[in-house]
């Protein structure tokens, strides 16, 4: 029986759907070494809105902790121009972008993935198509009752599509475009 999310009801083959692709990203994230999950994980957290408030505390408390050092007659840890905050906001810019680029590497491992899969079904589905077609137009000439006729469209439409020559087209296409631009 579909189970209800939120107000509409979702059908078992949605439900499963949806489980494959749930299945296809965790699958993804588990098969990256302990390192790469701990700089996922890390990117994830910096990517928040907490993230920034807790950075802005950080620098004006290390400014405010330094100016109530001098204040008070003792010797800041890092006084002003703060090269000591400096050298650490520059390493965690850098940090963070490496961080960023790793873990942008990943997501782009993970959309190829998704990519080739909806590739592979949009091939299968037309195929699947072109066999209906194929087999309507198979009935339609053996019924007695319907009117043998030659339906162009249907039979160009019941031979499935040929992926390698769509893709020589397509790169001849850009090809052609490549060279206009030149």
């Amino acid at each position: 029986m579909p189970e209800q999310i939120g107000r509409s009801s979702v059908s078992e083959r949605t439900q499963s759907s949806v489980a494959t692709i749930a299945a296809l990203h965790a699958e993804h994230f588990e098969r990256s070494p302990p390192l790469q999950q701990f700089v996922e994980r890390l990117t994830r957290r910096a990517g928040r809105p907490a993230f920034v408030l807790w950075l802005t505390i950080a620098v004006v408390g290390w400014v405010s902790l330094n100016a109530l050092m001098g204040l008070t007659g003792h010797k800041p840890f890092d006084a002003p121009p703060f090269a000591g905050m400096e050298v650490v906001v520059s390493l965690a810019a850098l940090y963070t972008t490496l961080f960023v680029l790793v873990t942008q590497r990943r997501e782009d491992q993970l959309a190829t993935r998704r990519e080739q899969l909806t590739l592979e079904l949009a091939i299968l589905n037309e195929q699947k198509s072109a066999k209906v077609i194929e087999l309507l137009e198979e009935l339609r000439r053996e019924h007695p009752m319907l009117e043998s006729r030659v339906d162009r469209d249907a039979a160009e439409m019941a031979t499935p599509a040929d992926p390698q020559a769509i893709f020589e087209a397509i790169s001849a296409r850009h090809d052609d475009n490549d060279v206009g631009r030149g």
